[in-house]
C-alpha cells in the first residue's frame, strides 16, 4: 500500500510539474525573427512598395512599424548584434571576415565570428526553457564550433557563407573548398534537392522544425534568415514574369512613387527633403540597352521579394495550424539598407571573377547561370528619403525596414530610435529570462549594450533611449554617432558632418558651421565609444566607400 501511495504521489507531482510547465509556457511568448537580406526600406507594401507582399503586409498591419529602427551597415555585423545584444565589434565582428583590412587581421573584436566569450540569445533562452530553431543564412563563422548548432540552436539548417547561388549550385564538399557550405544540425550537407530555391527551402526547413515540436510544452525561439534578395539576382521564371514591364519607367520614377506612398501611409512627413540619389546616373541619360538591363534586374529583384513573402506565408500558416500564432512575437527586419554595389567594381573583388564568367545577358538575368546585382539606381530608390545605401554609416545604410507584431503589441507606427542590439534584451525581458553575467566556465561576459523595448511596446514609455544616450557605429572606416535628435556621419574620408535627423532624416543639411560645440561633443562621444568597443580603423581606407558620385 505504501509503495502504491508513493507511486501515486510521484505521478501527481509529475503531473503537477507538467501542468505548471505548460501553464508557464502558455504565459511566455514564442518568438520568430525573420531577417531579409539587403531588402530596401520601402520594398514591401506596408512601407510604400509596389511588390506583392501580402503576407508581410498583413503581419505589419497587426503590428508596430519601427520607422526608427537601425542596424549596422552590412549583414554579419548586424546579425552578430542581433544575437548578442552587443555592439558588433564586442561580439567579434568588427568587420566582415571577408573584408578585413590588413591592420585588423588578428586584432581582438575582429575575429569575423561570434566570440567564445559572448552569450547568444538562443543559448540564453534555451537555458531558460525555450526550444531554439534556426534556418537560413548564418554568416557568423565556418568552423564547427561557430555553427548555429554550436551556438545555441537545438535544430538548424544553415548556409554558412554570406551569399550563394539561390538555386543551390556549387555546393561545397568540405569546409575548406570553394563553394557554398550548408549544415544540418552542425553536420555538413553535400547535396541539395534538384528543386532547391533558397527562400522556399529555408522556410520549409523551419516549417518542419516547428511541426516536429508541436506537441512540446516548451515555448520556442525561431530564427528564419533569408538570403534573398541579396545578389546574385535569381528567381523562379514564373515569378519574374509577373513583373515584366513593371519597371520600364526607371528608378528615378520609382523613387518618387515610393516617397509619395510613404507619405500617404503616414510613414514620412511630406515636408521631409529626400537626399539626392547621388550614386546613380540619371535614368533618362541611359541608353535603351542599359534601361532594358536595369529594368530586368529590378523585375528579378521584385520576384525574389515576392517569393520570400510567399515562403513567409507558409510559416505563418504553420503557426496558425499548430495553435501557436496568437502567442508568437514576430519580428521582421532587413539586415541593412538596400545593396547598391556593382559586382564588377574593385570593392567587390571577392566576386569579380564569378561575375565575369556568368551569363549576364539581359534575357538571362534571373537564371541560375546569371550573377547580377541590383545596382545603385534601384537601391537608392528603395532607401529614399535616406542618404546612400548598404555599406555606408548613413541613414540609407543603417535605417532598415522592421516591424514587430504579437501578443500585447498594439498596431501603429513607432518612430522612436531603436537598434538591432535591442532584440536580445527585449526578448529576454518578454520571456522572463535573465541575462547571464558569466559564461559556463565562470568568465565574465560583457553587459548587454542594447535596450529592452518591453515597456515601450506596452505603452509605458515614449522612447527607448534617453536623449543623452550616445549610440556609435563604425564599419569599413565609415562612422556615425547618434545622440537624441543629433547625428554625426563620416563617409570614411575622415570628415564629420552634423545633422539634426529628426528634422532632416535625409541628412541633406550639414550643420557643422552653425553648431560647432555640439559637433565637438559628439566627436568626443564617438571616441569614447570607439575605445569601449575596440574599434580599429582600417588602413588603407577601404574601397567600398569610394564609389563614384554620378549626379
Amino acid at each position: 500500500m505504501r509503495r502504491k501511495l508513493a507511486l501515486l504521489t510521484t505521478a501527481l507531482v509529475s503531473l503537477a510539474a507538467t501542468s505548471a510547465h505548460a501553464q508557464e509556457a502558455a504565459k511566455r511568448p514564442n518568438f520568430l525573427v525573420i531577417v531579409a537580406d539587403d531588402l530596401g526600406y520601402s520594398d514591401i507594401g506596408a512601407f510604400g512598395g509596389e511588390i506583392a507582399t501580402p503576407n508581410l503586409d498583413a503581419l505589419a498591419a497587426r503590428g508596430l512599424k519601427l520607422t526608427g529602427f537601425h542596424t549596422a551597415p552590412t549583414c554579419s555585423p548586424t546579425r552578430s548584434a542581433l544575437l548578442t545584444g552587443l555592439d558588433h565589434h564586442e561580439a567579434g565582428v568588427g568587420n566582415m571576415a571577408e573584408m578585413l583590412a590588413p591592420n585588423q587581421v588578428g586584432k581582438p573584436y575582429y575575429e569575423g565570428y561570434l566570440r567564445a566569450d559572448t552569450a547568444t540569445l538562443p543559448e540564453i533562452l534555451r537555458g531558460g526553457g525555450y526550444r531554439t530553431l534556426y534556418s537560413g543564412k548564418w554568416h557568423l563563422g565556418l568552423k564547427p564550433e561557430q555553427d548555429p548548432h554550436a551556438r545555441g540552436f537545438d535544430s538548424s539548417f544553415a548556409l554558412l557563407q554570406g551569399g550563394h547561388n539561390h538555386f543551390g549550385q556549387n555546393v561545397a564538399q568540405d569546409r575548406v573548398s570553394m563553394g557554398s557550405t550548408y549544415t544540418l544540425n552542425g553536420q555538413q550537407v553535400t547535396s541539395l534537392p534538384a528543386n532547391f530555391y533558397s527562400s522556399d527551402y529555408f522556410a520549409d526547413q523551419l516549417v518542419s522544425q516547428l511541426q516536429a515540436g508541436k506537441s512540446s510544452t516548451k515555448p520556442f525561439f525561431a530564427y528564419l534568415a533569408f538570403s534573398a534578395p541579396h545578389w546574385p539576382l535569381q528567381a523562379p521564371a514564373k515569378v519574374i514574369a509577373k513583373y515584366k514591364g513593371r519597371y520600364d519607367a526607371g528608378y528615378d520614377a520609382l523613387r518618387e512613387q515610393r516617397l509619395k506612398r510613404q507619405v500617404a501611409l503616414g510613414l514620412l512627413d511630406r515636408k521631409v527633403a529626400a537626399h539626392n540619389a547621388d550614386l546613380a546616373p540619371i535614368w533618362n541619360g541611359l541608353s535603351a540597352a542599359d534601361k532594358a538591363n536595369q529594368a530586368k534586374r529590378m523585375e528579378v529583384y521584385a520576384a525574389m521579394v515576392d517569393e520570400m513573402d510567399q515562403a513567409i506565408g507558409r510559416v505563418v500558416q504553420t503557426l496558425k495550424a499548430t495553435g501557436q500564432y496568437d502567442n508568437t512575437v514576430i519580428l521582421f527586419l532587413a539586415d541593412n539598407g538596400a545593396e547598391g554595389a556593382r559586382l564588377d567594381e574593385p570593392s567587390m573583388n571577392m566576386v569579380n571573377a564569378v561575375y565575369a564568367k556568368a551569363d549576364n545577358r539581359t534575357e538571362n538575368v534571373g537564371a541560375a547561370t546569371s550573377y547580377e546585382a541590383l545596382g545603385p539606381g534601384w537601391a537608392t530608390a528603395a532607401t529614399a528619403p535616406s542618404w546612400r545605401v548598404k555599406g555606408y554609416a548613413t541613414e540609407g545604410g543603417t535605417r532598415s525596414v522592421a516591424f514587430v507584431a504579437g501578443p500585447g503589441i498594439a498596431p501603429g507606427v513607432g518612430a522612436a530610435y531603436t537598434n538591432v542590439a535591442d532584440v536580445t534584451p527585449t526578448f529576454l525581458e518578454l520571456a522572463h529570462v535573465a541575462a547571464p553575467k558569466a559564461s559556463p566556465n565562470g568568465k565574465p561576459l560583457r553587459p548587454i549594450r542594447g535596450k529592452s523595448w518591453a515597456g515601450w511596446l506596452q505603452g509605458g514609455a515614449a522612447q527607448v533611449y534617453s536623449s543623452d544616450a550616445a549610440i556609435g557605429e563604425e564599419l569599413f572606416g565609415g562612422r556615425n554617432l547618434r545622440q537624441g535628435d543629433w547625428k554625426i556621419t563620416d563617409l570614411g574620408d575622415g570628415s564629420w558632418r552634423l545633422f539634426n535627423v529628426a528634422a532632416d532624416p535625409g541628412e541633406k543639411k550639414d550643420l557643422s558651421a552653425t553648431e560647432p560645440a555640439r559637433k565637438a561633443q559628439l566627436e568626443k562621444a564617438w571616441q569614447d565609444y570607439a575605445s569601449q568597443v575596440g574599434v580599429v580603423l582600417p588602413e588603407p581606407r577601404q574601397a567600398i566607400l569610394d564609389r563614384p558620385v554620378r549626379r
